[in-house]
């Protein structure tokens, strides 16, 4: 279980890494087929910038911070950046169109632009609206599912 500002990576094929309540916070999954290290973020803001001396008590808050931290116990375990396969839930506007600060939108431009520099493209997404999401990664086949509103559905 992945839980909100948290982050979990994994080599067991058994495993289903899971985060739930994603709203505005944006969940990240990344899955290396070949070496079979899978992991998972579920980022609450964008930029550590607002805060530094929370981002470095809690870095997976953040988009940035949080997505580098990813990526350094990805490859820590062995993945191999070129065969990432990203895939992106929530992002989203859970108090609908009224929302002064759309902190969905920036995570996700965050979370784009954090992988644009690391030259990993978002394979699939299902990001934005004002559902509540759960994330789901499957580490048998990297298979990554979003559950919102009683229906599941692959990405």
């Amino acid at each position: 279980m992945v839980d909100i500002g948290d982050m979990k990576v994994s080599t067991s094929r058994g495993d289903v890494i899971v985060t739930r309540s994603l709203g505005s916070g944006v969940g990240l999954t990344l899955f290396d087929p070949v070496a079979g290290v899978g992991g998972m973020i579920h980022c609450m803001l964008p930029l550590s910038e607002v805060d530094p001396d929370k981002a470095s008590l809690k870095p997976y808050m953040f988009v940035d911070t949080g997505v580098a931290a990813l990526l350094a116990e990805m490859d820590a375990a062995g993945a191999q950046r070129r065969n990432l396969v990203a895939k992106a839930a929530g992002a989203g506007s859970p108090l609908g169109r009224e929302e002064t600060l759309p902190i969905g939108q920036r995570n996700h431009a965050a979370l784009r632009e954090v992988l644009r520099a690391n030259d990993i493209h978002i394979d699939r997404e299902d990001v934005g609206g004002s559902k509540v999401r759960a994330l789901y990664l499957y580490m048998a086949d990297g298979r990554t599912t979003v559950e919102s509103e009683g229906q599941e559905t692959e990405l």
